[in-house]
């Protein structure tokens, strides 16, 4: 059954496959853009391995773009380790979630992607996911654990999943 975000889909022609599914063109599987908040995700107390946050996002399509996030004080073993499994990392000295959610939109704009997730538990990526909702693409709202998730950011998202 096709749900009503399916049918503005088809009817405004932003679904390539034309079933409602998000599937990438040609009716292929969805097109996953991945986009990891460093800074609010690895912390401590949340234990998150960056393994499950891209499986995560591996379970909803092809992930096409995976990027980790972090300032300048991240330890280099971290970058390391992210880059081992196949996250780009992208370092910067400014604000990582002015960067990120930048990115994030150039990725929305670009026509390229089905599904954008993003893993955070800051609510300053909430524009990101209703920007990309509005251009009849889906989102995925990824929490570091329960005591880390963004009630604001999981109701911008088309689905919310919240890391064990």
């Amino acid at each position: 059954m096709v749900g009503l975000r399916g049918i503005v889909r088809q009817v405004l022609g932003v679904d390539p496959a034309g079933d409602g599914t998000g599937e990438g063109a040609g009716g292929g599987e969805p097109r996953v853009v991945l986009f990891v908040d460093g800074p609010n995700v690895l912390r401590d107390e949340f234990d998150v391995d960056l393994d499950e946050v891209r499986d995560t996002a591996r379970d909803r399509g092809r992930v096409t773009v995976a990027r980790l996030y972090l300032d300048e004080r991240a330890p280099g073993g971290l970058v390391q380790a992210a880059e081992a499994r196949g996250f780009e990392v992208v370092v910067t000295s400014g604000d990582v979630d002015v960067r990120l959610a930048i990115d994030a939109t150039e990725a929305v704009c670009s026509g390229t992607v089905d599904l954008v997730a993003v893993a955070s538990r800051d609510t300053d990526f909430k524009p990101v996911l209703e920007a990309a909702g509005r251009r009849g693409l889906r989102t995925l709202a990824i929490a570091p654990g329960e005591y880390g998730r963004s009630d604001a950011l999981a109701n911008a998202a088309d689905e919310a999943v919240v890391l064990e």
